[in-house]
């Protein structure tokens, strides 16, 4: 197997168990242009050097802070040619911090409504018959709606 500056060269598996993704995501990472289509060994294996466990990393947690993998192979492919994706990226995470906000707020107001609502219910429930139904559930149609209309819609990413 080759050898690279940085030491012993990985192969996808080895890569992936460092990196705790799977090799399907290392490929999956190679197609669509976040890692470098490596060099292979004789016998077919893809190799990568050791440099690439740092790169794959920083692609999980920019994941975890909300860019797409789109963003990232834009990013890492500028970055390649010679690039300098540093402004594109403050603008991105400077969106991803005022969503992350905005979802914030959404969540709070629905935390306020559910505490009134449990309160609402434990009243209820200690009002009402030991045993009878209470239909707690069925009530939510005669609440006022939460103030934002999309609190519990799964939001897609910028």
């Amino acid at each position: 197997m080759a050898m690279t500056g940085t030491g012993k060269a990985l192969r996808s598996g080895e890569l992936a168990r460092l990196t705790g993704v799977s090799a399907d995501t290392i490929r999956h990472y190679e197609k669509i242009g976040i890692l470098a289509a490596p060099p292979r060994t004789a016998s077919g294996y893809r190799i990568f050097g050791r440099d690439t466990v740092d790169r794959v990393l920083v692609v999980r947690r920019a994941l975890q802070l909300g860019f797409t993998l789109a963003e990232l192979s834009e990013i890492l492919r500028t970055r390649d040619s010679g690039g300098v994706p540093c402004h594109r990226v403050l603008n991105l995470t400077e969106e991803k911090l005022r969503s992350l906000e905005q979802q914030i707020q959404e969540l709070q107001r629905t935390q306020s409504y559910m505490r009134k609502l449990v309160r609402d219910w434990r009243n209820k429930l200690k009002r009402g018959a030991p045993g009878s139904k209470a239909m707690l559930l069925q009530s939510l149609t005669g609440k006022p709606k939460i103030a934002s209309t999309n609190n519990f819609k799964r939001r897609s990413r910028p």
